[in-house]
Order: C-alpha cells, then sequence, then structure tokens
C-alpha cells in the first residue's frame, strides 16, 4: 500500500477543486445542498491493489465543536476497487465511529476495516470521521447537534464530487449528484455514544447499526431505533448487529436483547463462534454476538466487520461464495492483526 501523498494539483485547478466542493449538489431532501466549503477538500491519497483511501477535511466533521478542545477536522474515506457507481446515483455508505485513544487513520488500519469491505465485495463507500484524538472520551461533537449526521453525508459527497477526488479514485469514483441510499452505522469501543447521537439527531435515515463490544450505554437509543421499524421487513426494517466480550457490555447487551423481546422483536443469540447461520445473519433483525476474543480485536479477528457487510442490506455487484451453505454453522475465519 502507497504512503499518503498530497494529490498531484497546480494552484489553479486546487483552486477550481475547492470551488467545486460547494457547487455539488445532492438531490433535495436527502442530502442537505452546497454543504462543502472552501475549507473542505482532499489532503491526502493513498493507492492499493484493493482500492483508494482518501483523507479528507469536512468542516462538518464531528471537530472542530464549542466546548470541546479537538480540532482535528478530517475523515479517512475508502472506495474499494471493485466500487462502480450505480445507475441510481445512489451512494450506499459505511461508517465507523473509532474507540477511546487513537484515531480514524490508526483505527482504519489496526481494524482492517478496508480489507473487510473489499472482500465483503460490497458497492459501498467506508468513511471513518476522527473523533476525540487519542482520548479516553467519546463526545460526538457536531454530530450530536440536530442534523449532523446529514450534513456530514452531504459535504462528504460534495468533496468526493469535487475533481481532484474524481481524478483520485478513477473509474472508482462516486456519482456526481449522489443520493443518499443504504447508511450503515459501525462503532467500536466508546464510538457507541457516536453512533447514539447519529440515531437520536441525525436527521437521515439509518439502516444498520453494528457495534463491536461498545455497548457502554445508550441502550434506550438503540432500543427506540430498532422500534421505529418494528413491523417493517428487508431493507425497510432496522437492523442492529451487537458483538460483545464480558461485564457490562455483555449485561447491558443482554438487557436490551430483553427489552426488545418484550415489544416482540425476534432476537437471535449467538454463545458459541459460528452457532448462528448466515441465512439467520441475513434474515435478523437484533443479533447479538458474545465472542472469545479480546475487546481490541473484535472487530477483525474473526472478520466481524466483514460478515455484518456480506449480512446487510447494502446493494452488491460482485458475486460471492461466503453465500454457499447458509444454512450450515458459518465457518469462522480467523485474522490475525499486523
Amino acid at each position: 500500500m502507497s504512503r499518503f501523498a498530497p494529490p498531484a494539483l497546480g494552484r489553479r485547478a486546487f483552486l477550481r477543486a475547492l470551488g467545486a466542493a460547494g457547487g455539488a449538489l445532492a438531490a433535495p431532501g436527502l442530502f442537505a445542498p452546497a454543504l462543502a466549503s472552501a475549507a473542505s477538500r482532499v489532503r491526502a491519497v493513498e493507492a492499493s491493489e484493493i482500492g483508494v483511501t482518501l483523507k479528507i477535511e469536512l468542516s462538518n466533521a464531528p471537530f472542530p465543536c464549542d466546548g470541546a478542545p479537538y480540532q482535528d477536522a478530517t475523515a479517512m474515506v475508502f472506495v474499494p476497487a471493485h466500487y462502480r457507481a450505480p445507475e441510481s446515483d445512489e451512494l450506499d455508505l459505511v461508517i465507523h465511529f473509532h474507540g477511546h485513544v487513537t484515531t480514524a487513520e490508526r483505527a482504519i488500519a489496526a481494524h482492517k476495516l478496508r480489507e473487510q469491505l473489499h472482500e465483503s465485495k460490497q458497492n459501498a463507500v467506508l468513511v471513518v470521521p476522527q473523533c476525540a484524538v487519542n482520548a479516553a472520551e467519546s463526545p460526538p461533537g457536531k454530530l450530536g447537534q440536530k442534523g449532523g449526521l446529514r450534513r456530514l453525508c452531504g459535504e462528504l459527497a460534495s468533496v468526493l464530487a469535487t475533481p481532484s477526488a474524481r481524478r483520485a479514485l478513477g473509474d472508482r469514483a462516486i456519482p456526481r449528484q449522489a443520493r443518499l441510499g443504504t447508511l450503515c452505522l459501525s462503532a467500536h469501543s466508546g464510538g457507541y455514544r457516536v453512533a447514539a447521537a447519529c440515531l437520536r439527531h441525525g436527521g437521515c435515515e439509518v439502516n444498520e447499526v453494528y457495534l463491536f463490544d461498545a455497548l457502554y450505554g445508550e441502550v434506550d437509543a438503540f432500543r427506540d431505533w430498532v422500534l421505529e421499524r418494528k413491523g417493517r421487513s428487508g431493507r425497510d426494517r432496522h437492523k442492529l448487529i451487537s458483538h460483545f466480550v464480558a461485564g457490562d457490555v455483555r449485561r447491558l447487551n443482554l438487557e436490551l436483547a430483553r427489552a426488545l423481546e418484550t415489544q416482540g422483536v425476534a432476537c437471535l443469540h449467538e454463545r458459541r463462534p459460528g452457532e448462528l447461520t448466515r441465512k439467520q445473519l441475513l434474515d435478523g433483525r437484533a443479533i447479538f454476538i458474545q465472542v472469545p476474543l479480546a475487546h481490541s480485536a473484535v472487530t477483525f479477528e474473526q472478520n466481524a466487520f466483514r460478515d455484518c457487510l456480506f449480512a446487510s442490506g447494502l446493494r452488491r455487484q460482485l458475486r460471492s461464495s461466503w453465500f454457499e451453505k447458509k444454512d450450515e454453522p458459518r465457518r469462522i475465519d480467523v485474522r490475525r492483526g499486523s
């Protein structure tokens, strides 16, 4: 994988790219129009065999935000090599919120998020916003404000439509006038606070949520979000998959499952690795998976993030053997960290 480097732009091309960031509009009511400011831009590009990673600056990133000391306004954006803009112009997004004492750049690498999206073959874009930098807390910043998630997604689409981003992505460029398609939120550890704030105040439809040893609180936010579409099915439902280890996180996961079951939501429980079938992962509405792993490894060591994406309502373009023998207990593939 090549090192991050700033995009090759002359001064005039750079200024044109900044101006275009404010003019890329999304369909009314889906992305907020004209959200990208002149300060929002591609800061660095990293290319590899599995895709292109952009480091971008967003005025609607979680920070800076009044009342918080954090100033980093960047986000890591990964577009897999197989991605192609759909004819519908819908942009499917997977937004991951990192945990405590790390950065977006370290998290996307350590948790193998790019590799797992690439292996899932989903036609989606991964976004890891920079939350509190190297901090033992996880305030949501601007994503805790009403409409914060909608503004972030709208500005993201505008920046990715600029000439500099489109040149970096090549055949993988997103639709020029993107509409928000399927939206999945993912969180590791303390990132649950940001995910919960997005469910409460985000201002756009979230279809699926994946928690990786992350339910330390905000149980009612996740409960209420699942129940919002209790009677829906397929892509119209709200789907939750929560992986957990032990202790308070396990207790709160079981508490959430009981609360959902009391309201008539069927919950699936996996107490041994591979106990649930792939079909159950596909069809389930609220899935609780206990794993025998270290807290730091829950996202990647058994390819949990990848399998959430495989089993998601994201729209794929490529066939996969993952769906073979989907009625049998699934095989767990083990991945080791670098």
